[in-house]
């Protein structure tokens, strides 16, 4: 296994890193933080430069070089891969932290990573509640309205035509 920091030398360090996330209990709403490990496997010389290991005696400063020069050479690579937004610059991993969006643009260019967390805090991608600045009267007008405007669409495309009319009579005495 090559290391997953240069990706050029052996992996020879095995790190492992508390990660911290949180996650919505779907019973009471609350925000529970849970904390799961993640490993690394790093080469020596990547391991000594983020200060993980001590250094050995059969190390020389040309091998420490050798892996910091590749370390750096292998970061913009690293950094192209990462998705950001073209208008603000926010990543994916900014807006996890943040839980924040920068830019309307953002919803377009992290649309898939949105949809799992709205599905994963709301339980559902689509929105069923009410609607601001509609009380309850009105909000079930529009949607018998809807309803009925669907169903006389459907009506009339499989040729159902007193069905059609019927609907279309309900409709007219709501509007």
């Amino acid at each position: 296994m090559l290391c997953q920091n240069c990706k050029l030398e052996p992996a020879t360090v095995h790190v492992i890193h508390p990660a911290q996330h949180f996650e919505v209990c779907p019973d009471s709403g609350t925000e529970v933080y849970k904390f799961e490990p993640t490993d690394h496997y790093l080469c020596q010389g990547c391991a000594q430069s983020q200060a993980l290991t001590k250094p050995s005696l059969s190390n020389n400063i040309a091998g420490m070089l050798k892996a910091v020069e590749a370390a750096a050479a292998s970061a913009p690579k690293a950094r192209q891969k990462v998705t950001a937004c073209p208008d603000c610059g926010m990543t994916l991993r900014e807006f996890r932290a943040l839980q924040r969006l920068g830019c309307p643009k953002d919803y377009e260019v992290f649309g898939k990573a949105l949809a799992e967390v709205l599905e994963r805090i709301h339980g559902a991608t689509a929105h069923s509640g009410r609607l601001p600045g509609m009380n309850d009267p009105t909000h079930q007008r529009e949607r018998r309205i809807q309803e009925l405007q669907s169903a006389l669409d459907a009506a009339v495309r499989d040729e159902a035509y007193e069905a059609a009319a019927r609907l279309r009579d309900e409709l007219r005495a709501i509007q």
